[in-house]
């Protein structure tokens, strides 16, 4: 397995299967988020500046940033937003858009080394898109599905990660830069959907030592109580070598699954954050290690 390395104007995020878990913030984005949508649509990005902000106090350490609104002018949209962000906060932004345009101009006004979020298996985006991803040295999000659309079947879903790697390659893109995602289905729909997703996780880390991401709210579409489902998704997921997600690390229940993962994974060392965690919560301090005293066991009779 290969670290990815991410940078905003001054800092380095790893992602890596023997690191801790990486947070990609989802808020900014206005698919499902009217007011946001409504706000943005009429230039008004005060709520990206809240979500940007709140994101990365709880824990995001990369913002996903979206502009995907009808009617707009989506790449001059995303590159104001991308700008705005890097302003109030110092994290790598993943540039998210399904149009061409949106994503080169996110890239010409992105700071560091950011993601590319996203790269399909269809021969049409790749040749369009891998030549922008070597043109700008970024890392990018390869999902796995093609003309065919998204498969049932995990073995085909992976066979379309491999080819998005392999084809990588051949454009001199190392694959440390490649971030696959298996796509995440709602379990209500379909309840196979965690299973497979999991056999992908594995067959990524194992046969083509990439690492590997999802929009992880997807799994509980329809469902109540999602945040409970998401987080104990999350956990299962990274058991299984997920190494990022764009998920929510607003939610209390998200960010604690993950950092319990983190601990069972061994890629908290000492358990010092879930530690450190627990009594920033209950307002306590850290306390002071006592020495051991040896005591020699007491003599029967």
């Amino acid at each position: 397995m290969v670290d990815t390395v991410l940078s905003s104007k001054t800092r380095e995020v790893v992602i890596g299967p023997n690191r801790p878990f990486v947070i990609i913030g989802e808020r900014i984005n206005p698919t499902g988020r009217k007011l946001l949508a409504a706000e943005m649509k009429e230039g008004n990005l005060e709520r990206v500046k809240q979500d940007a902000v709140a994101q990365v106090e709880a824990g995001a350490q990369v913002l996903d940033v979206n502009a995907g609104i009808p009617l707009v002018d989506e790449p001059a949209l995303l590159a104001e937003a991308i700008q705005l962000v890097q302003s109030l906060v110092d994290v790598p932004v993943s540039i998210d858009s399904s149009v061409v345009e949106a994503l080169e101009r996110g890239l010409e006004v992105a700071q560091g080394k950011p993601l590319l979020n996203s790269i399909t298996g269809e021969e049409e985006r790749l040749e369009r898109l891998l030549p922008l991803v070597k043109k700008y040295g970024c890392a990018f999000i390869g999902i796995s599905n093609d003309e065919t659309g998204i498969s049932e079947d995990p073995d085909v879903r992976f066979a379309v990660a491999k080819k998005i790697v392999e084809r990588a390659m051949d454009y001199g893109i190392p694959k440390e830069d490649v971030i696959i995602d298996p796509l995440v289905m709602p379990i209500g729909a379909m309840p196979s959907a965690g299973r497979s997703v999991f056999k992908i996780l594995r067959r990524c880390q194992e046969e083509l030592g990439v690492n590997t991401t999802c929009g992880a709210s997807n799994i509980s579409f329809g469902l109540p109580n999602r945040p409970v489902l998401n987080g104990t998704f999350l956990a299962m997921a990274i058991a299984n070598g997920l190494t990022c997600a764009i998920t929510n690390p607003i939610e209390p229940e998200i960010k604690r699954s993950i950092m319990a993962a983190d601990v069972f994974m061994g890629n908290d060392e000492n358990c010092l954050r879930w530690i450190r965690a627990q009594q920033a919560e209950s307002g306590d301090a850290m306390p002071q290690r006592r020495e051991r005293r040896s005591r020699r066991p007491r003599r029967e009779g």
